[in-house]
């Protein structure tokens, strides 16, 4: 009698998951909590993957030989407990996928940055010629590719919630850009419990393999001292130090390549910012690693502009310009946009706080920002922390009331930047859903 697998998420996720299993011969199971998309329904029915929706059935589920977990779905749920008493295995849809997978993985993480260096580092090996698949928490599920197309090279965007069900897994290159708290509520408040998340990106890796991560991260070093790393290490940095794969001192982004080094002005890059400095180093260096050459690289950076709702500038209204960074759902990576800025600002701010720590941005924000404005189910702990600087600030509960808000105390020369700091499941469906209405309400202005 074939495996039973239960798949828990009827996301994309999981739905690439329960089709990978059908796919194989074995027998699953899907169930949602809540309500499945219609067009995962639609794919489920196809492969005549059994689902439910709107609760779970458990003793179908307990008696699963194997659990596919999605990543939403924190360990602390009622359901996951009772199969952990059970001992039944619980494990991610990468972990699942990897075991079918024969092509190579390059795979990012980091608290930021993620989404842009894995974009940017699809795009320089698809550039390059190289059949390329993009998955994790960007483009189609891991798992529907591996059952339903046939890649040489993935590049993979994985979120700590990934990493946490991650056991046998490998990545061929694996990149860790940064570690900065974020999450914390899912990691009993503990940032160690965050950090050895973070850290499983280098399990299973042989000498053979490559892992590529910022010389620069005070807790990547601490980590590296605890931790025997068998993998080639390539670091990245912004100074010229002794053992650097990849550096950009005196803003000239300089790496080694198959074919003989590559040195670029960063004004060069298609990317800009200091953030995006660190991102197109580590995608250099995954590109290098798979052996693409130096003109290729050059022009894939030259050339890559961005992702949707990362630093995104959304148009220009009587003098001031909207910026949308919606993906901005931690502390640290509002730290980077405000880093960016170079006109008076005017800070969107809010959304389900993670057990944030505000005070790494009090400095950009004295410095910067002349308005804040709040936006959120619940707004006490902004107007906690930031009242007492004496900056205004209004309090909204809605997308529309904040870019009115905006609008009305913005002058001409500012930038009004949408870089909430926090979740987005307050108001919002998502983080995309967050940037969207943002754009809508921005251009109807």
């Amino acid at each position: 009698m074939s495996k039973y697998v239960v798949v828990l998420g009827g996301g994309e996720s999981g739905t690439g998951a329960a089709i990978l299993a059908k796919v194989k011969g074995l027998n699953v199971f899907l169930s949602d909590a809540g309500t499945i998309p219609e067009k995962y329904k639609n794919l489920l029915n196809k492969y005549e993957v059994p689902w439910e929706e709107n609760g779970h059935t458990t003793e179908r589920i307990l008696t699963a030989d194997e659990v596919v977990k999605s990543p939403g779905i924190p360990n602390k749920a009622l359901l996951i407990q009772q199969l952990k008493a059970l001992g039944t295995p619980i494990i991610s849809e990468i972990e699942f996928a990897g075991r079918y997978n024969t092509a190579k993985t390059v795979c990012i993480t980091g608290s930021n940055g993620k989404t842009t260096t894995t974009m940017l580092t699809y795009q320089m090996l698809k550039d390059a010629g190289l059949n390329v698949g993009l998955a994790g928490n960007v483009g189609k599920s891991f798992a529907y590719q591996v059952a339903t197309e046939q890649f040489d090279y993935y590049v993979i965007e994985l979120s700590s919630f990934q990493l946490d069900n991650m056991y046998e897994f490998k990545a061929d290159i694996s990149v860790l850009l940064n570690i900065t708290p974020d999450h914390l509520d899912r990691y009993e408040y503990k940032f160690q419990n965050y950090v050895d998340a973070k850290m499983r990106i280098t399990q299973n890796q042989t000498e053979n393999d490559v892992f590529i991560y910022w010389n620069d991260d005070e807790t990547i070093q601490k980590e590296l001292e605890k931790i025997a790393i068998k993998a080639q290490k390539k670091p990245f940095s912004l100074h010229s130090t002794p053992g650097v794969a990849a550096c950009a001192d005196k803003e000239e982004l300089c790496l080694q390549t198959i074919n003989g080094k590559l040195q670029m002005a960063a004004a060069e890059l298609g990317l800009r910012g200091q953030h995006n400095l660190y991102n197109s180093m580590a995608a250099a260096l995954s590109a290098a690693s798979v052996h693409i050459q130096k003109e290729s690289i050059r022009n894939s950076l030259r050339t890559f502009d961005g992702v949707e709702h990362r630093l995104e500038s959304v148009c220009k209204v009587k003098g001031v310009e909207y910026i949308n960074d919606s993906k901005a759902t931690n502390v640290n990576s509002c730290w980077y946009a405000l880093e960016s800025m170079r006109t008076p600002v005017v800070l969107i701010l809010g959304g389900t706080d993670k057990g944030n720590d505000y005070n790494e941005i009090k400095e950009l924000v004295k410095e910067k920002v002349h308005t804040l404005i709040f936006m959120g189910a619940d707004n006490s702990k902004l107007e906690n922390f930031f009242a007492p600087m004496g900056i205004p600030y209004i309090s909204t509960k809605s997308m529309q009331e904040a870019v009115d808000a905006a609008y009305q105390h913005a002058k001409m020369g500012d930038t009004v930047l949408l870089s909430p700091c926090c979740a987005s499941f307050d108001l919002f469906k998502n983080y995309e859903d967050r940037g969207r209405l943002f754009k809508e309400a921005v251009r109807a202005l």
